[in-house]
C-alpha cells in the first residue's frame, strides 16, 4: 500500500514536472521575442536620432548670431542635439577625408560654417524633415538644408517592415503560446477529473472545487515564469561580450520589461486554462467522463 502510495506521489510529481518545464520553454520564447521586439526599436530610435541635418550659413554670420541661433534650435521640441563646426574645422575634415587640403590649390577656403543637428525619433521622417526645413530657410543666418531623404526614406521603411514582421510573429507566438500552455494545464486537470466529480458529489460548491486548482495553477505559472527568466538570464549572461554593444545599462528596461510579461503570461495564462477546465469538467456527467 505505502509503495503504491509512493508511486502515484511520484506520478503526481513528475507530471507537474513536465508542465512546469513545458510551460517554462513557452514562456521563454515569450519573453525572447519581447526582448527582440523592445531592442529593435530602441535600435530603430538610435538610429534616426543620429541622422544629421546640416544647416549651412551664410558666410559673413557673426559668431553672436550662430551662438543664438544654436540656442534657439535647442529650445525646439523636434532638436536632439546640435553642433557647430566654423570654416576651418570643416576644411580640416574635408582635407582628411581627400588627402589634400583645398585651400592649397584654390587660395581660399571654399567651405562655409554649418550647425550639424540630430532630430528626435519621431520627427525623423521625411514629412516632418521638409516641414522643419521650410522653417530654417525663412532665417535670416541660414543659406541653406542639405539631408540625404533617400536614406531616411529608406531606414523608415525598413523600420516599417521589421515592426510589422515583429508584430505579427508576436500574435502568432501569443496564439501558439495560449494554445500550448492551455493543453498542459488541461491534460493536468484532466487527472484530476474523478476527484473534482467526487467533490460535487458531496456538496461542495463550484468555486470551492476551482479554488485549490488555481492556487495550484498560479504557482505553477509563477514557477515556470521564473525558471523562464532564469533561462533567459543564464543565456545572456554567456553571451554578453558578443551581444554587448546591443545590450547595454540603458536596456534593462527592456529586460525588465520582458521579465514582466513572462511572469503576467505564465500567470494569467494558466489560471485561465485552469479556471475553464475545471469549469467544463464540472458541468460533464460521470458517464462522459469516460470518453473524453
Amino acid at each position: 500500500m505505502k509503495n503504491k502510495s509512493n508511486i502515484a506521489a511520484g506520478h503526481l510529481f513528475n507530471s507537474r514536472l513536465t508542465s512546469i518545464i513545458s510551460i517554462s520553454l513557452v514562456l521563454f520564447l515569450i519573453g525572447t521575442t519581447t526582448l527582440m521586439v523592445l531592442l529593435t526599436n530602441e535600435l530603430s530610435v538610435y538610429i534616426r536620432e543620429n541622422l544629421t541635418l546640416s544647416i549651412v550659413l551664410k558666410d559673413n554670420v557673426k559668431l553672436a548670431d550662430i551662438q543664438k541661433l544654436q540656442k534657439n534650435l535647442d529650445a525646439c521640441p523636434y532638436t536632439n542635439t546640435t553642433e557647430y563646426i566654423d570654416k576651418e574645422t570643416a576644411a580640416k575634415e574635408l582635407a582628411e577625408e581627400l588627402g589634400q587640403d583645398p585651400t592649397d590649390f584654390l587660395g581660399y577656403n571654399p567651405l562655409l560654417g554649418s550647425v550639424e543637428m540630430t532630430l528626435k525619433s519621431e520627427y525623423a521622417n521625411n514629412d516632418s524633415i521638409a516641414i522643419i526645413e521650410q522653417s530654417l530657410q525663412r532665417l535670416p543666418e541660414v543659406k541653406e538644408v542639405i539631408y540625404q531623404k533617400d536614406l531616411i526614406e529608406t531606414i523608415n521603411n525598413n523600420v516599417r517592415r521589421i515592426s510589422v514582421v515583429l508584430l505579427g510573429f508576436s500574435v502568432l507566438l501569443l496564439l501558439i503560446s495560449y494554445a500550448l500552455i492551455s493543453n498542459t494545464v488541461r491534460l493536468s486537470v484532466y487527472a484530476k477529473r474523478f476527484l473534482i466529480h467526487t467533490m460535487k458529489l458531496v456538496g461542495a460548491t463550484g468555486s470551492f472545487i476551482r479554488h485549490p486548482f488555481l492556487v495550484q495553477g498560479a504557482i505553477t505559472g509563477l514557477i515556470s515564469a521564473i525558471l523562464a527568466m532564469g533561462l533567459l538570464s543564464s543565456i545572456l549572461f554567456a553571451v554578453r561580450d558578443e551581444i554587448s554593444q546591443l545590450i547595454s545599462m540603458e536596456s534593462m528596461d527592456a529586460l525588465l520589461i520582458s521579465f514582466f510579461v513572462m511572469l503576467a503570461a505564465g500567470i494569467i495564462i494558466t489560471t485561465v486554462s485552469t479556471y475553464l477546465s475545471v469549469t467544463r469538467y464540472l458541468r460533464l456527467r460521470v458517464d462522459d467522463m469516460y470518453y473524453i
